[in-house]
């Protein structure tokens, strides 16, 4: 059986902000390839620094990200033309119209002017925004942005793909299509990282997890191993629960809230 290849491996590394706390105390992290990977953890954990690191709009304090054998140089972008990525928050041109910007963007990926129409007008399709070509993006709904996001992130094919929090904030049809294109996307041999509050989601699509806690990896490894082990150091004795309760399990400090003085 051949042993699984790395796409992105993180190793040891650290973040500080000015005026704050460690956010990140010595994260490593493997991605390999052809998996569907979920990077779960509490608001401030250190999700969204990370993958800001990996996007190269941070500069780790210190440690390294290898993608595809090569760590990183933040100087160079020619790594970033096998990644797509889709953050926390999108920056997108949104005076454009959609086809416009994925037009714009396939040919700054360096797509020939009628590849980038072609696949433009196959992502509209795709994600059910043909009948939007003639709007702007500012009057987009947070879930067609959404989209609009994920499908300027994919049109130059790219090798992996890493989302930050792509079902926060949409509604049920919305979050099915995009669930649909990714597990499309993977089935075609695409790597995809994904962090996500919806922990449901992530048990539901992810064939490994990751979990961080106060600034580090804390456990990681398919899905139903992280499960196992979670359940293990939570010491649960069933084997029924849902990721959620046993990583509520794993990260809750088990002390009851004080009751409120007016209740």
């Amino acid at each position: 059986m051949r042993s699984p290849v790395s796409i992105l491996e993180i190793e040891n590394i650290t973040k500080s902000y000015p005026g704050r706390q460690q956010v990140l105390r010595g994260v490593s992290l493997r991605v390999d390839e052809g998996s569907l990977s979920g990077f779960i953890g509490l608001n401030g954990a250190g999700k969204t620094t990370t993958i800001r690191i990996i996007a190269g709009l941070l500069t780790a304090d210190s440690g390294s990200v290898m993608v595809f054998g090569k760590k990183i140089q933040h100087s160079d972008p020619e790594y970033k033309r096998c990644l797509g990525f889709v953050l926390d928050e999108p920056l997108y041109f949104d005076w454009m119209e959609p086809g416009e910007y994925l037009r714009f963007v396939g040919l700054m990926y360096g797509l020939s002017p009628r590849e980038a129409e072609r696949r433009s007008s196959e992502l509209l399709e795709f994600f059910d925004l043909a009948g939007k070509k003639g709007d702007l993006i500012r009057t987009f709904s947070t879930g067609m942005k959404k989209k609009i996001s994920l499908a300027a992130a994919v049109i130059h094919k790219p090798r992996m793909l890493i989302l930050d929090e792509p079902f926060e904030g949409i509604d049920v049809l919305a979050a099915r299509t995009i669930k649909e294109a990714l597990m499309m996307m993977v089935g075609r041999g695409m790597t995809i990282m994904i962090t996500s509050h919806v922990l449901a989601t992530i048990e539901k699509l992810c064939s490994h997890i990751a979990v961080i806690h106060q600034g580090r990896v804390i456990l990681e490894g398919k899905t139903a191993d992280v499960k196992r082990h979670a359940r293990d150091r939570a010491q649960r004795s069933t084997g029924e629960q849902t990721l959620e309760e046993l990583f509520i399990d794993l990260v809750s400090p088990h002390m009851g809230k004080k009751p409120l003085s007016y209740f």
